[in-house]
């Protein structure tokens, strides 16, 4: 790596090896197997990856991908919309050649009917070739991105196999990012993952700053030492490599959920006989097109020739001793603009516009040929009235009489729905006069009322310094608040629109009764996403806690639950609910037992909604300010209970201390019992 220096975020890094203490006893052989029951669908995804590109693609049966009925090309120039009749034409003519054969008990077949039939061989029962019509599929070339993206990894791959080397991870795992964004770092997909390793907000947030003026989910370092620190925890829940990588993509509840369901780790067994409505082609291929990646990422010249990778990118960090505009840092240090926007992608348009200031500790990258800085040295060379306490404070409204959440949010030109959230309000609650919102960043300019745009607002007793307080008490205390320009659109929110627009254009096939899309083009696979497969069927979620509903109507409790949230979310009062279940009117639920729920005003999905829901909201309002850093073993003693464990350190809330200790009955501790304990530190004001 470049010269760079080391703060925090190298002590973070080191705190995660408690947590691979575990993952050091991990296979000692071989880590990530490659079975040859699933050899098939891994030379599946070679072929896709290293043989055709985003102007060809096959036409295969989406369960046993040696069957490749076809190979289709389409010129370059070729409309989607006109790629999307041939491929529509080819599965017809397939479908109707299954169906023939099917049909045709001993008698001849013709030439092309014939080659069909010996694809599937001794499996191609009529009964097979059947079913087989509803599982045609197109997946699209990749050979051009998956070389474009061996290139670029040239210039993060000495940081990636570090940070993995520190953690005690395997070294395989620096393949990761071929699958999942092409080493794009700017990446963003159609459910709003982001960087090299298509972090979701939600998610990110676990391990990185990701707020109005930072988004590390694009800076390709910060995002890799985020990602280990994501896969280390998958392993610790789910014990096995293969299905640490599938949580990746598929989420820690799901593959646990599998796990349970069919009593074993075995990716084999779960990829080929596990099934659920969100299980489908992308879960079940992740793992092996992980697999493929790697064959290739071993010998890319096999398949690609000589290759020239980008060069490694050298660079120093500082960490900032204060909040600091843009313009500021330009002018101290003397670097152009784009080079300092180049080498700091995780901060945004808000903050280059001048709309944020860049945090107090974060860690500005810096060209390694110019002088060496320190904070103390860039603090000196700034000035103290160039050297903030906190944030920008977000803009805000006052609720005018006769306002609704709507008319705020058309005025605005914002989302009802972002609003409601940012407010932690329903999108059908009543607004009173007086009251103060909390606007997205960078809004339209309203149509009326902008005089009602407020700088103050209720400021809760443990928040930072008034944002606009600069260090010294001598400088002035800046309280106006402007409306953002209209129509200045930040570059990310831009990529993210334009993904969305494209995406709502995709085809989609219906298999089973399920759509998802199968783009016939590069901008389609763009506009869905950067993975080079299937796009997800879930958002990624590092919850391993199922909030599911039994199949008897039982749910078992979680953390931060009462019987009133049951109550609540199904409509009914919490008297009936004790009924039910037999409970004394002062006997609360416990973490780990079984309640048994009414549903006969709100539907199970429902239920399960609002309960997921939640305990997003839980997680996400924590979040907002905590950060984790790294996992420490704790081994209980006598007299240790959850609320005592929870009292360490930083005040772990209860629902963070089951995620990383799933297995563990929190409710019956008893001493020896190894924990995993997450260290969290808490971030600076302005997220």
């Amino acid at each position: 790596m470049g010269k760079r220096l080391r703060g925090p975020g190298a002590v973070c890094l080191a705190a995660c090896l408690c947590l691979l203490a575990i993952a050091r006893a991990f296979a000692a052989d071989n880590p990530m197997p490659r079975p040859p029951q699933l050899e098939r669908d891994v030379q599946f995804w070679i072929r896709v990856y290293t043989q055709i590109d985003t102007n060809s693609g096959f036409l295969h049966d989406q369960y046993n991908l040696g069957i490749v009925y076809d190979t289709l090309h389409f010129p370059p120039a070729t409309p989607p919309a006109e790629r999307e009749k041939l491929v529509d034409a080819a599965r017809d003519r397939y479908g109707a050649a299954l169906k023939r054969i099917a049909d045709a008990g001993g008698a001849a077949l013709d030439a092309d009917d014939q080659r069909v039939k010996d694809l599937w061989g001794a499996e191609g029962s009529p009964e097979r070739l059947r079913a087989a019509v509803d599982d045609i599929r197109f997946q699209l070339g990749q050979s051009d991105r998956f070389r474009a993206g061996l290139i670029r990894s040239g210039a993060w791959e000495s940081h990636i196999a570090g940070t993995l080397a520190n953690l005690g991870l395997p070294p395989e795992l620096a393949v990761l990012p071929h699958v999942e964004s092409s080493f794009n770092s700017s990446a963003y997909s159609k459910v709003g993952a982001a960087g090299l390793w298509q972090f979701m907000r939600s998610t990110g947030r676990r391990y990185m700053r990701i707020d109005g003026a930072v988004d590390d989910r694009l800076d390709p370092f910060r995002s890799t030492e985020a990602a280990a620190q994501l896969l280390a925890y998958n392993y610790s829940v789910l014990g096995t490599w293969p299905l640490a990588l599938t949580a990746y993509n598929h989420g820690a509840a799901g593959v646990r959920h599998a796990k349970e369901t069919l009593g074993t780790d075995d990716i084999v067994t779960i990829v080929r006989n596990y099934h659920s409505r969100t299980f489908g082609f992308a879960s079940r291929n992740f793992y092996v097109s992980f697999l493929a990646a790697q064959e290739i990422d071993r010998d890319p010249a096999k398949y690609f020739g000589d290759l020239q990778k980008e060069a490694e990118a050298h660079f120093q960090e500082v960490q900032l001793p204060a909040y600091v505009t843009a313009t500021a840092l330009e002018h101290a240090l003397k670097i152009d603009h784009s080079k300092l926007r180049a080498l700091n992608p995780a901060l945004l348009e808000t903050v280059w516009e001048g709309r944020q200031r860049i945090p107090r500790d974060y860690r500005l990258r810096l060209p390694a040929e110019v002088q060496h800085w320190s904070s103390e040295l860039l603090a000196q060379r700034l000035g103290s009235h160039e050297l903030y306490a906190g944030q920008r404070p977000p803009p805000r409204y006052r609720v005018q009489r006769g306002d609704t959440l709507a008319k705020v949010a058309d005025r605005f030109g914002v989302s009802i729905h972002v609003l409601a959230q940012l407010n932690r309000l329903r999108t059908s609650a009543r607004l009173h006069a007086g009251r103060v919102l909390t606007l997205p960043e960078s809004p339209a300019v309203p149509v009326a009322g902008v005089t009602a745009l407020v700088a103050e607002a209720s400021t809760p007793a443990n928040a930072a310094p008034p944002a606009e307080h600069p260090v010294t008490p001598a400088a002035p205390v800046v309280t106006a608040v402007a409306a953002s320009p209209g129509g200045a659109v930040p570059e990310d929110v831009a990529r993210r629109e334009s993904a969305e627009d494209a995406e709502a254009q995709l085809a989609t096939i219906t298999i089973h009764g399920h759509a998802g899309p199968q783009p016939v083009s590069a901008a389609q696979a763009e506009a869905i996403g950067p993975a080079l497969g299937p796009a997800a069927e879930v958002q990624q979620s590092a919850d391993p806690i199922d909030y599911s509903v039994a199949k008897d109507d039982t749910i078992r409790v979680t953390t931060d639950e009462t019987l009133g949230h049951y109550a609540d979310w199904l409509g009914v009062p919490t008297g009936s609910l004790r009924t039910l279940n037999h409970l004394k009117a002062s006997r609360p639920v416990l973490i780990g037992q079984h309640v048994r729920l009414n549903f006969h005003k709100v539907a199970r999905e429902v239920f399960e909604q609002r309960r997921r829901e939640y305990h997003r909201a839980l997680q996400a309002s924590y979040f907002a300010a905590h950060r984790i850093v790294g996992t420490e073993v704790y081994v209980a003693r006598p007299g240790d209970s959850l609320w005592t464990l929870t009292q360490h350190g930083a005040q772990l809330p209860m629902w963070l201390l089951q995620q990383y200790n799933p297995d563990v009955d929190l409710a019956d501790l008893h001493a020896g019992v190894k924990l995993a304990m997450p260290r969290v530190e808490l971030i600076g004001s302005g997220g």
